[in-house]
């Protein structure tokens, strides 16, 4: 069906209620299995949602368009979690795949990010902008100086992937002291190429939207890939902290 956006009028908050959840599930649905072929226990095909454990304890950021029906209006969401709500599900979600120790080190506020998407005729837009302006404000009203998750690429092969990852690698690994690595048997390294057959303007060009974003805003990457054969991706850990944030990406934010 044919979705008419010349003239989205951009909300974010976050979710009220059970209903707000279940619509966002919708949309992870939606992206992560209908469009990227995720299957596993968290993806129900009969009631098209994506969910799990976490989502419970979590707080779940919306970008909703106010111009489409009620019940259709959430167009992106972001899961972030405390360590208090992580305290609660019984840790991270991305535990599983990185050793997160280092984030912990200095004792300051961590805030997990997670199962971030946007509605496909949103993307390449602001509304990538808007969303993260609302990640903004939440990370100032918890006092939060760290943020980390994991961000994917497609499919389960490294190697057409190698020019990307190679690149984050060598030009936006964390440094040592904070810097989670890939833990257990789908764990890889990321460092695919020699440095000197990197095409770094080919690997920006091919890089996920939201990958570049974070490293525009600041962002480092771990040490190492996680393969998730379930979400059919290739997962980084990506970190940010808080006080990188500049004047002028603040200035951005609020522009969005």
């Amino acid at each position: 069906m044919y979705q008419d956006i010349s003239s989205p009028s951009f909300e974010v908050r976050l979710a009220r209620n059970d209903a707000d959840v279940r619509e966002a599930q919708s949309l992870r649905y939606e992206v992560f299995a209908a469009e990227g072929g995720a299957t596993g226990k968290t993806v129900n095909h009969e009631q098209g949602i994506e969910a799990d454990s976490f989502d419970q304890h979590a707080d779940h950021l919306l970008l909703c368009d106010v111009t489409q029906p009620v019940g259709q209006q959430i167009v992106g969401t972001y899961r972030v979690m405390t360590s208090t709500q992580a305290e609660a599900a019984g840790g991270f979600y991305s535990a599983d795949e990185f050793d997160l120790g280092p984030l912990f080190a200095n004792g300051g506020k961590v805030l997990e990010l997670g199962r971030s998407c946007l509605k496909k005729p949103y993307r390449g837009g602001s509304a990538l902008l808007h969303l993260w302006r609302g990640l903004g404000q939440y990370v100032q009203d918890h006092e939060i100086e760290v943020l980390f998750g994991v961000a994917s690429l497609p499919g389960t092969d490294p190697v057409p992937h190698q020019n990307v990852l190679s690149y984050l690698f060598d030009a936006h690994v964390a440094p040592a002291q904070m810097r989670p690595k890939a833990v257990g048997r789908n764990g890889a390294q990321t460092d695919l190429l020699a440095v000197e057959a990197i095409d770094r303007r080919a690997a920006l060009t091919q890089m996920p939207a939201l990958i570049k974003a974070y490293l525009r805003f600041g962002g480092v990457v771990g040490d190492g890939i996680y393969i998730d054969h379930a979400f059919n991706t290739i997962d980084i850990c990506l970190i940010l902290e808080a006080k990188n944030l500049s004047a002028r990406q603040r200035a951005l934010l609020e522009a969005a």
